[in-house]
């Protein structure tokens, strides 16, 4: 099942515009805070940062660490990187 069938409504949509329009770091910060609570952004760049650590093929032991994650979460995680979307490794090639 592709993405856009599991994710795609109008919601998303005006959420993921909303992003589109966001220029600074500064105000990712100030749109998140309002948007999520500090747990949910605190394990989202968790999850970013196990997939970068997997990508350079960390253990799970260094990942977990490093991260504080669960291995549940880096198993997810890595679930993600090999049979997702390519939305981590479409993002972390970027930020290189």
């Amino acid at each position: 099942m592709a993405y856009t069938e599991k994710l795609k409504d109008e919601l998303m949509d005006q959420l993921f515009n909303a992003i589109l329009q966001l220029r600074t770091v500064d105000e990712c910060y100030r749109f998140f805070e309002d948007l999520c609570t500090v747990a949910e952004l605190k394990a989202l760049a968790q999850r970013l940062e196990v997939a970068r650590m997997l990508q350079e093929n960390k253990t799970y032991g260094e990942i977990a660490e490093r991260t504080g994650a669960s291995t549940a979460t880096i198993s997810r995680v890595k679930r993600c990187l090999n049979y997702g979307a390519d939305g981590y490794k479409l993002v972390l090639a970027r930020l290189k």
